[in-house]
């Protein structure tokens, strides 16, 4: 479990291809001690370390075949910066909301919109997802946990506001028009859209 608050911006170093997965190497720049089998939320996406490179603060993640076609990390380069989170500990404040680390659909940025002091987002919202969201809901893009805008006069589209601190502590100051990214629906609305479905 994630709180969608981005703890470092880390970087793609090494792409392995393997049959049908992908073995990333991550340059990271966490304080503590990382180990094997721990999970990492990156740019939203939970995967597991498989092998640490201490020395030059590095380590591995392998993506499979149903997490690259759900996802936009197929689209990786050497060199992409990543949003990372470790899974919130037990004892520690949620400052974010509940974010799983299960990535529900990728989605592309329609506009950026610089405010003098802030900046706002524009994104596609495919039709089959209108109601996992509402106005002041919660998202996650690429991770991040944020603030949904909803305008009733185009419902094939969401936006979020970005403060400076956000801006500059992921990788949204990347983020251009065109630019896909990996979107999570707030766990709570999906569970609420099953009951009702019923």
């Amino acid at each position: 479990m994630f709180s969608g608050i981005i703890e470092t911006l880390g970087q793609v170093m090494g792409i392995d291809k393997d049959k049908t997965n992908i073995n990333f190497e991550i340059q990271h720049n966490f304080k503590d001690q990382l180990y094997i089998d721990q999970s990492i939320a990156h740019d939203g996406c939970c995967l597991t370390v498989v092998e640490i490179d201490e020395v030059n603060k590095r380590y591995k993640v392998t993506a499979i075949e149903e997490t690259l076609s759900k996802t936009r990390l197929a689209d990786w380069n050497l060199g992409t910066l990543i949003n990372l989170e470790r899974c919130i500990q037990a004892n520690a404040r949620l400052d974010g909301h509940f974010v799983q680390g299960h990535v529900d659909t990728t989605t592309e940025c329609i506009n950026v919109e610089d405010k003098n002091g802030s900046w706002v987002y524009t994104f596609d919202l495919p039709t089959q997802y209108f109601h996992l969201v509402v106005d002041k809901g919660s998202i996650a893009i690429n991770g991040t946990s944020l603030t949904l805008i909803l305008d009733e006069s185009s419902p094939d589209k969401f936006q979020v506001a970005i403060i400076p601190y956000t801006y500059d502590h992921t990788n949204f100051h990347r983020l251009s028009v065109g630019d896909k990214v990996n979107i999570e629906f707030d766990v709570l609305g999906k569970y609420i859209a099953r009951l009702i479905k019923k």
